[in-house]
Formats: structure tokens, sequence, C-alpha cells
């Protein structure tokens, strides 16, 4: 460093070494002040800096990698990136306060040279040390969610072993010997950023069910919540709304705030216990997704429990074709298809079979529903006003939604 202290004939004096026992005490000092990270992460930091200041000597570049890969530890350790540099500021400032010959020194010159030289040393390293935590940080979270959607792929297919996915599961916090359900979030279009997505519901989720057995993934374009259905927060929910709603509604809520990927459709699985009831409240949470596709419902949040209906109709598809052909056929020989009658039926019953209501839902006049009703009536021989004849054509109408009749041609036979 600058020599402003030349004595005559233009000799400096000689520097006494810094003292391992010194540093150590400023090693534990710092280590005290930060919560006790481990002084091992100090590395030759200390020297650097007693160098510095002694000799006016920067760091090299071989030095400043070595502050990286402690940077590295400190994050697969799972040291706070603060902790880890308050650790190296406090330990600048104790070597300082603490430095012999320089501290006692009356030359401002050379005090300013060598506080100069340590600062220099500090800037580099605590940058080095910052760039090293980021590049382990990025790495792990990219191992964790590796980990995350294999985890969460595994638990929705529900065919591994047992015993292995306890074990993989233990570290998300997962008790798979609980009761959980599962909620799937489908955006309009494309999923948006999946990292604030995942983020935002976590908080949310944690932050209102009071439970952290809770994993949050990306499968397929959705994202996936596994969730406990037997939360503490379970019993504060009002009569009206089971877990499943609260689940469904929560998910739903935060996700409308993020910037894209409105509107959001979330569909929510019945709860089941243990793992192979994972993988089934997953299958009616997709099933439940599909069917509101089918049917062109306007939903926002949907309960697999409400949509059993539909379930039970599927399963006999030729049942329903030979329904949905047998008595709303004739629909199609009304003026303008069989369309608009299939609506009014629609909304009819939706409404409790109020015409006025139907208008409403609608938008067309009471006379014209209850033209529209009359014709049916003369056209199928059902009458939607008849309770005997109400389920038939309530069934038809929902076979007729699933079939996406009369927008698509009836399916032929098996």
């Amino acid at each position: 460093m600058p020599d402003s202290s030349r004595q005559r004939g233009g000799r400096r004096p000689a520097a006494p070494e810094p003292d391992d026992a010194w540093l150590v005490g400023v090693a534990e000092g710092a280590s005290r002040d930060a919560g006790g990270v481990p002084v091992e992460l100090l590395g030759d930091y200390l020297t650097l800096l007693a160098d510095a200041a002694t000799y006016g000597r920067t760091a090299k570049r071989r030095e400043l990698d070595a502050v990286g890969l402690l940077g590295r530890q400190a994050a697969e350790q799972g040291i706070s990136a603060g902790r880890v540099v308050q650790l190296y500021l406090s330990a600048a400032r104790r070597l300082w306060q603490d430095l012999p010959m320089v501290v006692r020194s009356r030359d401002r010159e050379e005090v300013r040279a060598a506080a100069a030289a340590v600062l220099q040393v500090v800037d580099k390293a605590v940058a080095t040390l910052a760039e090293g935590y980021a590049v382990a940080r990025r790495d792990l979270v990219r191992r964790e969610e590796a980990l995350r959607r294999e985890l969460i792929d595994d638990l929705l297919r529900g065919d591994s072993d047992l015993g292995t996915l306890v074990e993989r599961a233990e570290p998300f916090g997962l008790d798979l010997a609980r009761v959980h359900q599962v909620a799937l979030a489908a955006p309009s279009r494309r999923l948006p950023d999946a990292d604030a997505a995942i983020s935002a519901l976590e908080a949310v989720i944690f932050d209102r069910l009071g439970d952290r057995d809770v994993l949050v993934a990306t499968k397929d374009g959705l994202l996936v919540v596994l969730a406990p259905a037997d939360s503490p927060a379970a019993g504060r929910l009002s009569p009206s709304m089971d877990a499943g709603n609260e689940l469904g509604r929560l998910v739903h809520q935060e996700l409308d705030r993020l910037p894209r990927g409105r509107p959001w459709r979330v569909a929510v699985g019945r709860a089941h216990p243990g793992l192979y009831g994972i993988a089934r409240s997953y299958e009616e949470a997709r099933e439940a997704l599909t069917m509101a596709g089918r049917i062109h419902t306007d939903t926002a949040v949907l309960n697999a429990h409400d949509l059993l209906v539909y379930r039970v109709l599927l399963r006999d598809q030729p049942a329903i074709v030979d329904l949905v052909q047998a008595v709303l056929s004739p629909l199609s020989q009304a003026r303008g298809g069989a369309g608009p009658l299939l609506d009014t039926l629609d909304a009819y019953f939706a409404t409790g079979t109020v015409a006025t209501e139907s208008a409403k839902r609608l938008h067309v006049s009471v006379r014209t529903v209850t033209y529209r009703l009359d014709r049916i009536k003369t056209l199928t021989g059902y009458d939607p006003a008849d309770p005997a004849h109400r389920f038939t054509l309530q069934a038809a109408v929902l076979g007729a939604k699933m079939l996406n009749w009369p927008q698509e041609p009836m399916p032929g036979p098996a």
C-alpha cells in the first residue's frame, strides 16, 4: 500500500506477522454476532483482511473463488444469506477494531490507506460470497423442484412402493397416513409463471388451513394442490362450507390475483385416506375438469361430489345415447333446431321449474319460455311441468350436455 511514513534512507519499518490466536478470537466473536454461524465458513477471509490492512495486499482470484465455495457451503447447510453476510461484516469490523500496529498508528494517511485496502477486500469477498450462495440456492431449488415433481407424479399415479414414498414425502412435510384431497387448477390459456403461482398458493393455504402438510406442484399444464382434509381449520369453517369447497375457493381466490391465467377453473376431488386415496382424489378432480368442459358450465370452482350424477351417467354411454335419442331427438324438428329448446329445459330445471326465473337467465320473455315448453311437450310427448316426466327429461338433458349434442352428432353403436 502507499507508504507515507518512510524513515530516512527510504526504508519502512517491518510489520509484525498477524497473530493466529488473535484472528481466532476475532472469528469466534463474529460467529457469536451472526447467531452461531460456524467459523469454518470464514476460511482464509480473516488472513486476507489482515494482509490487506498490514501490507496493502489485494485478494487474488483463487482466494476469492475459495470464498465463493464457502458461500455455496452455507447455502447447502441451510444457513440464511443474511447471517452469512453478517458473519463476514462482523469479522471485518472486529478485525479492524483489534488490528495491531495500524490502529495504534498516528499517521492518518497510513490508516486511510489500510482502511481502503480492507474495504476493497470486504467488498469483493462479500460479493463473491453472495454470488456463490445464490448459485447454490438456485441449484437447490432446481433439485427440490425436480424431486417435488417426481414425488407428485408418483403420488398421483398411486402405484409406487409405499415405503419408498413415505421416505421421499417426509422432507416435504407430508404424512401419507392422513386423509388428503387434491385440487387441480386450470388456467384459461397456458400455465403462467409456475414458481409465483406455487409460492402464492402455499402461503395462503398454510395461513388459512393452519397446516404444513401441503404440497403444490405442476403436472400436465395444471397446478396440483395436495392438502389434508382433516386440517384443524376444518372445524372453523361455516356449516355450509365443507373442506373441499374451502380448499377450492382458497385456490381460485389466490390464483385470480395473478396477472396471468385468468379465468381459472378449479376442481377438487373428494377426500380419501392413505396413499391410494390421493390418486383417487386426483382422478376425481381431473374428471371434474373434463366434465365441466363437456357440459359447458361457467362454474369457477367444481367439487367432484357435486358431479357424481354425471359419472353415473357416463358409465353407461350406450344407455345415455339411447335415452337422448329416444327422448330429445324429436326436438330437431323445431324451427331453429334443438339447441334453443334444450337451453330452455336446462334453465327451467336449474331454476326449480320457475318460468320467470328461466326467462331472466335466458334473456327472453316469459311468454317465449312457456311457448318453448309447450313445444317440447308436443314434440317429445314429455311434459316438463309433470313431475313424472321431469326426471326423464332432466336426465336426457344432462346426457345431451355430456355428449355435446346437438353441436356434435350422436355417437354411433359401440
